[in-house]
Order: structure tokens, then sequence, then C-alpha cells
């Protein structure tokens, strides 16, 4: 597409959001029963495509089990209240009934408690316990000290997260993280982002991970867009991604996996970022809806809670059903909010696609 001038002097590419585009259903149907919504990363496989966020209004390890035993995977955030503060649950029961200010000053509160290690041993292995597959979450700054008490705990999948990663970090005050070094040190795989260009999403596939997560500042409860003006809308930033990781299968024979990070309202933008080439969606908001959700009727994710500069809000969440109903049905209206797995299923049977990966080819248009 081509560019757009602002003014003179400058140029904006320019940007595609869920609403710009359609799915084309193609000259063949199939039986939604036929479909396959199967997916894999590493050696692990997962029946759906669907990632929990690792934030503590939507993933507690109650909630990871549940998402492992419905066919997703919940990724716990070890830099949360659940790995600070042993009473977690009943902290933020008490929150949610709270005022927003009251509210957000005690999530403050909380978060400057001190990380726990031994609560990280005991988050994973709870949900270990039930024979589910773990993954969590550390940011860049604290990856170094935390990684190896969860790989210690047996984690299995490893997220490293923050509003905007980069393979190439440059700092005077500290030693920056070197992701390409970091990670293949490590016998887990690995997830890095978040990314939102070609050129970055290129450049953490480089550092040796399984995947990349594709999304900043697009989610229902994150502010960046208004307090540091940046964001790249979510379909643009997935067609990046899959750029991306074209060139770098092409130049290293090796499958990076995308994970479209956030930015989804519902199932028809779930079906729409995997034809745009995700591999499998992390949803928030969506999955705050859940009757068994830790926000109990709210939503914020990390920024929310930084004390220089919150660039989040803790949002109202109107419940749309149980973990399982969200996730696998019965739907009961048309708002998308139910039944992800159904939704999706059903649009790769009317486009004629019986896996994930075929379907990543279906035809698109702009509205």
């Amino acid at each position: 597409m081509a560019d757009m001038q602002i003014g003179l002097g400058k140029t904006a590419r320019r940007a595609i959001g869920f609403d710009d585009i359609a799915i084309v259903p193609s000259r063949r149907t199939r039986d939604p029963e036929d479909v396959d919504l199967s997916w894999k990363i590493d050696a692990y496989r997962f029946d759906l495509p669907v990632m929990a966020s690792a934030m503590d209004s939507v993933t507690s390890p109650a909630t990871a089990i549940e998402m492992g035993r419905l066919g997703g995977i919940g990724v716990l955030d070890l830099e949360g209240v659940w790995t600070r503060h042993a009473e977690a649950d009943t902290l933020l029961a008490q929150v949610a009934e709270m005022s927003p200010e009251r509210a957000i000053a005690r999530l403050c509160e909380l978060h400057s408690a001190p990380i726990d290690p031994g609560l990280v041993r005991e988050r994973i292995a709870e949900v270990k316990a039930a024979g589910i597959r773990c993954a969590a979450r550390v940011s860049p700054r604290m990856a170094t000290e935390l990684t190896p008490t969860a790989v210690s705990a047996d984690v299995d999948l490893l997220v490293i997260h923050s509003l905007v990663t980069s393979a190439e970090h440059v700092s005077t005050a500290t030693e920056p993280l070197n992701l390409k070094t970091f990670i293949r040190t490590l016998d887990v795989p690995v997830l890095v982002g978040g990314c939102a260009s070609h050129r970055a999403a290129l450049h953490l596939m480089r550092t040796g991970a399984a995947g990349v997560l594709v999304g900043i500042g697009t989610g229902a409860s994150c502010a960046n867009g208004n307090v540091i003006g940046v964001g790249v809308p979510q379909p643009t930033a997935i067609a990046d991604a899959r750029a991306a990781r074209a060139r770098h299968l092409d130049e290293t024979g090796v499958y990076c996996h995308v994970i479209a990070d956030g930015g989804m309202r519902n199932s028809g933008d779930v079906a729409k970022a995997i034809v745009l080439g995700a591999d499998a969606v992390m949803l928030g908001a969506p999955l705050a809806a859940a009757t068994e959700a830790p926000g109990r009727g709210w939503h914020w994710g990390p920024s929310a809670v930084q004390m220089v500069l919150p660039r989040g809000a803790r949002v109202p969440i109107e419940p749309t059903g149980s973990l399982a109903e969200i996730l696998t049905g019965p739907a009961t209206d048309n708002s998308g909010s139910r039944n992800l797995a159904g939704a999706l299923r059903k649009a790769m049977a009317v486009c004629g696609y019986t896996d994930l990966k075929s379907f990543q080819t279906a035809e698109m248009v702009a509205l």
C-alpha cells in the first residue's frame, strides 16, 4: 500500500484494523467436525490455538489449569501478585470491591512487595501437579534473575515479554539482556515480544526464539497510544510478522511461530488473526470476562500499576460465561464472545480449510 502524505517531508504507511477486513469464503466448504484446531510449538501440542495473557486479572494457577484442561495454555505472570503474596486470591477479591481510584493504589501497593522465589516454584508446581503444561512470563529486566527459578521448577514454556522487546536493547545504566545469548543457554522453548514491525519481528526470530508475540498497545486495558503515542493496529503488525517469518524460514530453515497478542475483541477477530498469519492468539479481555477469572469483573495489565508512568487502566468487564463457555460454548448470542473454538472451526469450514496452517492462505478483502 502506498504511503500517505502527512505534510511536507513526512509520510506514513496506512495500517489496517480488524474492522477494515473480512475473510473471503472459497469454492469448497467442509463439515466443521472435520476441522483440526490443534497447533504445535517445539515438542508441545495444544488442541486450541489460544493462550491466556500473563495478567493478574486473567491467569491464576486455577485458570491456567482450566485453560490446559480445555486445550489451550495459560501464562502465569512471575512478576505479578501471584508470586508476591501467598494469599493473592483473597487480596484480589478485596480489590474487586474497591473504588477504581483506591483499587489502582492498592494494586500498586501489592506490586511493591518483593517477588518470592518460593512462590514462583509453588505456583508452577501447582499447575504441573494437575498434569497441565505450564507457561510463565518474565520481563527482560528480570529474566536473568527469575528464569533459573522457573526452569528449576520445570516450567514448560518461558515467555519473555514487555511492551516492546528488542534484540538490541541499549543502556548506559545497566547491562542489557542479550536475548540471543540468553535464549541459547535454555533447554525450554522461549516466546519473546512484544513487537509490531517486520524488522523487529525478524530480529527477535534471529535470537533463536520458538515464537514471537506480536502486538503493542492494542489491548482493552492499555493506554500506550494516549501516553506515549506508540502502537500499530494488529492486522498490519501480524501481516508484517508473517512476512518476517517467511524470510527467517528461507534464511535458516527454522519456522518461528507468530502469536497475535491482544487487540482481539471477539471470535471473528481471532479468525482474522489466523488468516493474517498467526499460529495462535493470546487473549486478555475476552478471558477476563470468564466468571472464574481472578479479576472478578475487572481487567488490567502490568502497565496499569507502573508507579512512575502508568500506561493502562483497570476497566470493568461484563462476565459472559465460564471459561469453558467462552472457549468451547455453547454460544447464546451472536456477539462472538462465547464458543471461540466453535466459531473458528465454522470460519475454517465455510472457507474449505481443515487445519490452521492452510487457513492462513485464505483470501481477505478490505472493506
